[in-house]
């Protein structure tokens, strides 16, 4: 019998491929699981795409979060494009540092995320939930990304941080700037980040006047009590939480809600739990939505700081890899059934969260943002329903995070 011809090669990072990457995902796990490709952006880098050769690489020392370990070769070619190296005073976070800073800083910030705190933040949560919640409830449409999954984790993060809520709105348009403009024209994700930046930095010698009971006055103390703390550090550490703490949890909100209405017999089953008053559905749920279809499509970015190997495939010093969690989280050989979403699974270690010292630290509160507005959407809004052909939905096309732009839904006005 002749050989069957091999599968044609995807295309990856076009507007299509941004709607369903599964499918070349699946292909890549078979065909090319650690695969050298050329990103929009120019830059050469390692794709990793099945469960087990991600774990490693996301808990590989030799893999770096620092950009200046990008070789030289790619510096000189002027093919860099690493995001934020044009921002360098907000680049000490801890998305872009190593131990022993990666360590210190972590420590400092983790005290926000300590489960007592995180439960002390709930009714926080519920409040703006409920309130973003009556706002369009009686209309009977909505869109649910503009509306809700954005304006919600932005406002929780501002006062996590310690932003006055006079200046909370400005907080909130300057990121929707850059939620704007990802994978587009650049210029207003650099006007928006220039605005977040020196607003920081003005908030940060207001709060040394006047030290409250927020994560940027501990970061504030920390500096002032010999954890050599730069001022610099604590306005990138305050901006990086800022926008992965919203971002993540507008497209956790926005896929979670998408995938449950694009499958009526998983959601049913969670409406009926949450109308019984059980909340274990709803916690495996959260987490069964994270693996299908979760906000962090390619952890951030790695370098090789020493020759390693990865699935077989020698990766170079200095070269850039990329561990793309959403191929991970739906290998086969990890996860049964990987296509199906299934919200009571059992046995799901995902990596939406990533996994190793860079594990997502605003994961308690991710993950409680995630259920009560699920939860509550549902609860509310018991009919609630896509209000758009899939097909004609758009998605933003960031090579980092994965989410929808928009999604009309309609109900029953309450």
């Amino acid at each position: 019998m002749p050989d069957q011809p091999r599968a044609a090669h995807p295309q990856l990072f076009t507007w299509e491929f941004a709607a369903d990457p599964y499918p070349a995902y699946a292909w890549l796990r078979e065909h090319a699981p650690v695969h050298r490709t050329t990103l929009p952006s120019g830059v050469d880098a390692w794709l990793v795409t099945r469960y087990a050769d991600a774990r490693q690489a996301l808990a590989d020392a030799r893999l770096s979060k620092n950009p200046a370990h990008h070789s030289e070769q790619a510096h000189r070619s002027g093919r860099v494009g690493i995001p934020g190296e044009r921002q360098a005073d907000l680049m000490t976070h801890l998305l872009n540092i190593d131990p022993p800073d990666h360590t210190r800083l972590r420590r400092l910030v983790s005290k926000a995320f300590t489960p007592r705190r995180v439960a002390e933040f709930e009714p926080r949560v519920r409040e703006i939930t409920d309130r973003l919640i009556d706002s369009f409830a009686g209309r009977g449409e909505a869109d649910l990304i503009h509306e809700f999954a954005f304006p919600l984790p932005i406002y929780a993060i501002c006062d996590l941080l310690g932003v006055p809520p006079e200046d909370q709105d400005d907080l909130r348009d300057w990121a929707g700037m850059m939620i704007r403009h990802t994978g587009g024209k650049r210029g207003g994700v650099g006007r928006a980040v220039k605005q977040i930046r020196g607003y920081l930095a003005d908030l940060i010698h207001r709060k040394r006047a006047d030290l409250g009971d927020d994560l940027i006055s501990g970061l504030i103390r920390a500096g002032d009590h010999g954890e050599h703390l730069t001022e610099n550090e604590a306005a990138a550490m305050a901006f990086i939480l800022l926008f992965a703490g919203f971002e993540t949890t507008i497209n956790l909100i926005g896929n979670g809600m998408y995938a449950l209405l694009r499958n009526p017999d998983q959601r049913a089953l969670l409406q009926g739990s949450l109308a019984r008053g059980e909340s274990g559905l709803l916690a495996t749920g959260v987490e069964e939505l994270l693996r299908y279809d979760g906000p962090v499509e390619l952890a951030t970015w790695r370098f090789a700081t020493a020759p390693l190997t990865i699935g077989g495939v020698d990766i170079p010093v200095g070269d850039p890899v990329l561990v793309v969690l959403a191929a991970a989280d739906r290998d086969p050989a990890r996860f049964a059934a990987e296509n199906t979403l299934d919200l009571a699974r059992a046995d799901n270690p995902h990596l939406g969260f990533g996994h190793g010292i860079h594990y997502c630290i605003g994961a308690p509160l991710a993950r409680l943002e995630g259920q009560y507005a699920i939860g509550s959407l549902l609860t509310r809004l018991p009919d609630v329903r896509l209000a758009a052909d899939p097909a004609g939905l758009r998605w933003r096309g960031g090579l980092i995070m994965r989410g929808l732009r928009d999604l009309p839904i309609s109900f029953t006005p309450r």
